[in-house]
């Protein structure tokens, strides 16, 4: 049967009419309308965001999982300098960039809110593998919210383990004040969990899609999933694995649905970069990373817009950047019209203009080599909207 005609609970398939009727009317607990968190998708009017802090930035220490996801010529950088703390004049053109994206939602009445500082250089050990942290920089990564729910993702980044410490005391003023605050199964990391015998597949050459992580426990990272109300979308990725995406479908009951988008991106992470949903109706993918024919049937009534190319562009800090080119869609949008979007991309900036939208043009390169753009470094604590069905 069509996965996406269906619901399947792990015992039984419900026929479509049947999992509309659910879906309209829902089993899970109904968020609560005072909670200061609440935000149900991508698009609707920003009112309150974590931005991320380059605080305490350290550059990962060396494993599989955070080499093999950065663009070849970053990777022996990442590779030499594991463990020590990002570079001074990195950070300072990096939080020129972030300062200026902060005066930019300000600037629209949107309430700031940021994470503590930590000292990421510090070595922590687990009973069978220790690391040091890495940073703030993209609070996308670690949490997920649904509604009036800030869900804490299981990541398989050994040195992101302990990032949740500098967002306990925001989550904390949270949930007193109403919101709900799960947490997934912390994983455990062992080496069983790994494919230490990974390499990038050539796709192009035929060659089956491989994996940093397999089915040991369940791993996902929150970037890796979109919401468009009722429905959200899935890429399995190097980061996140089958039993994240079933823990999450099976968390969030009837009330939702998950759709799984395949990725031809050779090393896949993060579906912010990939397929970006920017209104009700409209979502942006990249053709290189998304057969447009492959995607969900639910999308069949949605205008898919084709994201033009990345334009070229220069600098040291795009030669090291974490992040491929076509975070150029890594774009974050204000309301169904604003969408903040990397100055260094005028095609895109032409394109969103000729599709209907406000472009908010904002430097933003030298923040790519802390992990991502503007969809990675904020996490949506309130949109002023509601629950909806979009398909």
């Amino acid at each position: 049967m069509d996965r996406d005609t269906t619901i399947d609970s792990g015992h039984e398939v419900l026929d479509e009419a049947a999992g509309r009727e659910i879906l309209s009317a829902g089993t899970a607990r109904p968020p609560q309308p005072q909670s200061p968190v609440m935000a149900w998708n991508e698009w609707d009017p920003l009112e309150e965001v974590i931005v991320g802090s380059l605080d305490g930035a350290t550059i990962p220490t060396h494993h599989l999982t955070v080499i093999f996801n950065l663009p070849r010529a970053a990777q022996p950088f990442y590779r030499f300098a594991s463990g020590w703390r990002y570079p001074k004049f990195m950070k300072k053109l990096a939080q020129q960039e972030l300062d200026g994206f902060i005066k930019i939602l300000a600037g629209e009445g949107v309430t700031i809110r940021r994470p503590d500082s930590i000292d990421f250089s510090r070595k922590f050990k687990a009973p069978r593998w220790s690391s040091r942290g890495f940073c703030v920089a993209c609070p996308r990564d670690p949490y997920l919210v649904i509604g009036d729910e800030i869900i804490e993702s299981p990541m398989c980044w050994r040195s992101r383990y302990f990032e949740g410490d500098a967002y306990r005391s925001l989550f904390k003023e949270y949930f007193r004040a109403g919101a709900r605050w799960t947490s997934a199964p912390r994983p455990q990391l062992t080496d069983e969990l790994y494919n230490y015998d990974y390499r990038v597949p050539n796709l192009k050459a035929g060659e089956p899609m491989q994996f940093t992580v397999n089915e040991f426990e369940p791993v996902f990272d929150a970037a890796d999933f979109v919401r468009c109300g009722r429905d959200l979308f899935v890429t399995r990725s190097n980061v996140t694995n089958l039993m994240g995406i079933e823990w999450l479908r099976r968390h969030l009951g009837f009330g939702f649905r998950i759709h799984e988008i395949e990725s031809r991106c050779p090393q896949p992470m993060h579906i912010d970069s990939s397929f970006m949903p920017l209104a009700p109706g409209k979502v942006l993918v990249n053709p290189d990373y998304i057969d447009v024919e492959k995607l969900p049937s639910v999308l069949k009534t949605w205008d898919v817009l084709i994201a033009p190319r990345p334009d070229p562009v220069e600098g040291f800090m795009s030669k090291i950047s974490m992040c491929s080119p076509w975070t150029s869609i890594n774009v974050l949008a204000i309301d169904e019209k604003k969408i903040v979007v990397d100055s260094s991309q005028p095609t895109l900036i032409k394109a969103l203009k000729d599709w209907g939208f406000d472009p908010i043009p904002t430097p933003f390169l030298s923040y790519g080599p802390f992990g991502g753009s503007f969809h990675c470094a904020t996490l949506d604590v309130r949109r002023r909207g509601t629950l909806k069905s979009y398909f």
